[in-house]
């Protein structure tokens, strides 16, 4: 089994900082891709930013130049640096990676249980 563990959220003030981890924790896997989802209240869950094993970076829009997602394939680990954050950004952020099961030898799909942003005065 394999489990995504979040850290990194918190109450910023507009213009700030934060900076996300997620740790992928288990055996017999191994991590096609990583990203980072968002959910605001009474919105549909988005895509924030992917990245590949290989290092490929995908964003929205709305956070290109602001945020830069980041990979350490020796610690199975994925970053998520936010910069100049906006009201409009805050949303429980949610690790997700894409994985390779050798005992099964099949992918699946596993998400974090959600770290909550807020950005406020």
């Amino acid at each position: 089994q394999v489990q995504l563990v979040e850290s990194g959220g918190g109450l910023v003030q507009p213009g700030g900082s934060l900076r996300l981890s997620c740790a992928a924790s288990g055996s017999g896997f191994s991590i096609i891709a990583m990203g980072w989802y968002r959910q605001a209240p009474g919105k549909q869950r988005e895509l924030v930013a992917t990245i590949t094993s290989g290092g490929s970076t995908n964003y929205a829009d709305s956070v290109k130049g602001r945020f830069t997602i980041s990979r350490d394939n020796a610690n199975n680990t994925v970053y998520l640096q936010m910069n100049s954050l906006k009201p409009e950004d805050t949303a429980v952020y949610y690790c997700n990676a894409d994985i390779f099961l050798s005992v099964f030898v099949s992918y699946k799909t596993y998400w974090g249980q959600g770290t909550q942003v807020t950005v406020s005065s």
